[in-house]
């Protein structure tokens, strides 16, 4: 017989909006990740700013030049990591592979190309089996950030729940 996980796109529960149960609705600190490509720093800065005291609340990871653009500007906490290309998407991939990183904002410029693609693709991947929102451009982030689910307790449906033990295996 086939394990299913509650997540299977096959499920129907996979399709119904869950809600937290009451117990678990106490706020919880998330890990953030912020990258955005060259051309895609100053639309990052604007949204960091507009969300700066949402923000404060989590703590934060990102590559390079980005982190310090909003470490700077911004006065917030980051942790940091090496520039993009040299080994900081790759960094970060392996935070969100140890499940330090609950939210990735990744600002991707999509009309040039960047020399580090496969590192790029790579931690997209990686997001997507993690199962953690990946925000792409300014609106998905601001849905996502403003989300009341940002701060509630994890799901016991998600994967690194125990119920998943036995398919971690």
């Amino acid at each position: 017989m086939p394990v299913t996980r509650p997540n299977d796109l096959l499920d129907p529960r996979h399709h119904e909006p869950r809600e937290a149960p009451e117990a678990a609705r106490e706020p919880r600190e998330r890990g953030i990740a912020l990258v955005a490509h060259d051309r895609c720093k100053p639309e990052m800065l604007a949204w960091a700013r507009t969300h700066r005291e949402t923000l404060t609340r989590h703590r934060l990871y990102a590559t390079g030049t980005t982190g310090g653009i909003l470490a700077d500007e911004l006065d917030l906490e980051i942790i940091r990591f090496r520039s993009g290309p040299l080994g900081g998407d790759q960094q970060i991939g392996s935070r969100i592979a140890e499940g330090d990183v609950d939210l990735l904002v990744f600002f991707w410029d999509p009309l040039s190309p960047q020399p580090h693609e496969p590192d790029v693709r790579a931690l997209l991947r990686l997001a997507v089996l993690a199962d953690i929102p990946v925000a792409c451009n300014r609106a998905t982030a601001d849905f996502v950030i403003t989300s009341p689910l940002l701060a509630v307790a994890d799901d016991p449906d998600r994967p690194e729940s125990p119920v998943f033990a036995p398919l971690a295996a």
